[in-house]
């Protein structure tokens, strides 16, 4: 039984994580269109183009990590040594540089480039930690439970945060300098979380072999693994879901309910949108708390598949809501993120079962490289919707700062109801085709630990 400092340890990883993944699926598109300056459409591209290559940049990073070897073990070493880059990088995307249009983007690119890698050198090793935590699958299901709530959290401090510091640090300054300074104090927290993590957490499954076979031998076990191809459209359609109702948000409030500022703390001003997005984590740390006792009992392929449809039954309800209906508004807010928050747990735990059906089948562990696959799908997931995103609304005509039309309104409504649920059906469907149930699991964990005592 591995000790609960150990769990709140690997915990804090994905809560420096997901603080900027949150910032920059929630503020980016709003930041880089409202505050940098830039078109909606250029960021959709530049989001599609940055995105595609970071994404296929992440199985190299699994790759990597599961070829290292040092006192740490093989994945930890990458937590410790790119904390301290993810958190500056992560400064310098939410830089406002004085440069022409076109310098601009160009920045944009780089900076946006950059963070996504160095996200990936960090991320990926420390997704690869929950297969080899444990050999476990119930214990896995809780360190994945664990992971999120923790995920869940530091989303909800980044999203309750980032507007009140803005605000502060914009104070005698620019709006482009409050948004730097507010990155930067949420960077600092991230560091030491990072460091938290690799002081708490160990490695303790050691591959049945030893031998490092080629990249060609990994990637053909990879691809010839059926759950796996599953699981990643399951992965991509789920993350569609979410990044272009998160994606969204912002200007759904700004322009479409035309209402922001719900009331004042002291001299700040918590809006509606920053209610709308902290109840959404909240409400995502309640469903990663249901799902390990849930799927637990009724199984994670039946967990997942139960969440999503009623989230996407809900988001389609959405696009009736009216302007005034806030309460309904955000009591739809805190179902659909209910259910989200309990299928990304699974999908973690699935995934390193699906790490010990490629070892049984293959006779080789390649954890960092099947855990790069859900970073991919994750990435990928967001690479679509984020692009989506920007061209959707540059589709319906939206104009940055300027009072929107009927026709983009509805456009904004639409990317909040029936749009995100196509992704979510579709995800229902590929989860319908997952094949490894809790048994087999069980047989597979048994198999490869009779094969660990013979060698």
């Amino acid at each position: 039984m591995v000790k609960l400092k150990e769990k709140i340890a690997y915990g804090f990883g994905d809560m420096a994580s997901s603080m900027f993944w949150k910032l920059f699926g929630m503020y980016l598109m709003f930041f880089y269109t409202d505050v940098f300056g830039l078109k909606a459409a250029a960021v959709g591209t530049m989001f599609l183009i940055t995105r595609i290559w970071d994404t296929f940049f992440d199985p190299v990073a699994g790759t990597l990590a599961d070829r290292t070897t040092s006192r740490w073990g093989k994945f930890r070493p990458y937590i410790l040594y790119v904390a301290i880059p993810f958190g500056v990088t992560g400064v310098l995307t939410f830089s406002t540089p004085h440069l022409s249009a076109g310098g601009k983007l160009v920045y944009a690119y780089i900076t946006y480039s950059a963070m996504m890698i160095i996200y990936s050198l960090i991320n990926v090793p420390y997704a690869s930690l929950l297969g080899v935590i444990s050999p476990d699958a119930k214990e896995r299901n809780t360190f994945a439970s664990f992971r999120m709530a923790f995920a869940f959290a530091g989303s909800l401090i980044a999203l309750a945060l980032i507007e009140p510091l803005v605000t502060l640090f914009s104070k005698g300054a620019s709006q482009q300098t409050g948004w730097q300074m507010a990155v930067a104090v949420i960077a600092v927290i991230c560091v030491l979380l990072f460091l938290g993590c690799f002081a708490g957490v160990k490695e303790r499954v050691q591959p049945i072999k030893e031998e490092r076979p080629s990249l060609k031998e990994d990637i053909a076990d990879l691809t010839g693994n059926q759950p796996w191809w599953i699981l990643l459209c399951a992965g991509i359609m789920a993350l569609i879901f979410n990044s272009i109702r998160d994606g969204a948000t912002l200007y759904y409030f700004k322009y479409f309910i035309q209402n922001t500022e719900a009331f004042k703390l002291g001299s700040t001003s918590i809006t509606y949108s920053t209610l709308y997005l902290v109840v959404g984590q909240a409400a995502n740390i309640i469903g990663v708390i249901l799902a390990s006792p849930v799927a637990n009992r009724i199984g994670k392929k039946n967990t997942y598949m139960g969440a999503m449809v009623i989230a996407s039954v809900f988001s389609i309800l959405f696009y009736w809501l009216g302007k005034d209906q806030l309460i309904l508004i955000f009591s739809f807010q805190l179902i659909i993120s209910i259910c989200a928050g309990i299928i990304f747990p699974l999908l973690w735990s699935m995934y390193a079962d699906i790490a010990d059906y490629s070892e049984w089948k293959s006779g080789r562990r390649a954890t960092g490289l099947i855990f790069s696959s859900s970073s991919m799908s994750q990435k990928f997931g967001w690479t679509i919707g984020g692009a989506l995103t920007g061209w959707l609304l540059d589709a319906f005509g939206f104009k940055a700062n300027e009072v929107q039309g009927s026709s983009v309104q509805t456009g904004i409504l639409l990317m909040l109801s029936f749009l995100p649920a196509i992704g979510s059906v579709l995800s229902i469907v590929f989860i319908a085709l997952y094949p490894l149930s809790e048994s087999r699991v069980a047989e597979i964990a048994i198999a490869l630990e009779q094969r660990r005592k013979q060698q």
